[in-house]
């Protein structure tokens, strides 16, 4: 199965419900045009870092309605960027491409109180080790669902490059 991404998700303020964009403009070092994060406007603005976009597997958000009985949508995860066929997990330190936009894995975005209390749903114990992936954006580009998430040989080069030319 081809890993690619499903869906883009932004929030112009925070607190509010993330809805779906059809292309997205992201800023290296930044995040996605629009998205409260790239504003700067975050809840978590003042400790993110180079975190400049979140990504959450569909697969694991279908295994936690499974399991806990309670659909949690992929607005409602709160991440921007929604994949298929990707372990995210198995990314933490490495250089991926989305589309032709490269990004660096930098660790796990695993549940948070903010997030709990923002949904009905038991995200604490459910989405332990499986809530996604905090990465960072190495160049400016454009995203829309159905790109390919790459993250073999080709995608180490390509990123080798985008960091020589830093």
């Amino acid at each position: 199965m081809q890993s690619v991404l499903v869906a883009i998700y932004i929030s112009p303020a925070p607190g509010t419900l993330p809805t779906a964009v059809h292309t997205a403009r992201v800023i290296a070092g930044r995040g996605i045009e629009g998205d409260r994060y790239a504003a700067s406007c975050g809840t978590f603005s003042a400790n993110s870092g180079q975190r400049n976009v979140t990504l959450i597997e569909e697969e694991a958000l279908a295994d936690f309605g499974r399991e806990y009985g309670h659909a949690l949508s992929a607005a409602e995860s709160r991440r921007n960027l929604l994949t298929r066929g990707v372990r995210l997990n198995e990314l933490v330190g490495r250089d991926f491409l989305v589309g032709s936009v490269p990004m660096r894995g930098l660790r796990l975005c695993e549940p948070c109180t903010h997030l709990a209390r923002l949904t009905s749903a038991p995200v604490l114990p459910g989405l332990v080790h499986r809530g996604g992936l905090y990465a960072q954006i190495l160049r400016d580009g454009e995203l829309m669902p159905g790109d390919v998430i790459n993250v073999d040989e080709k995608c180490s080069t390509n990123c080798d490059a985008v960091r020589a030319a830093e």
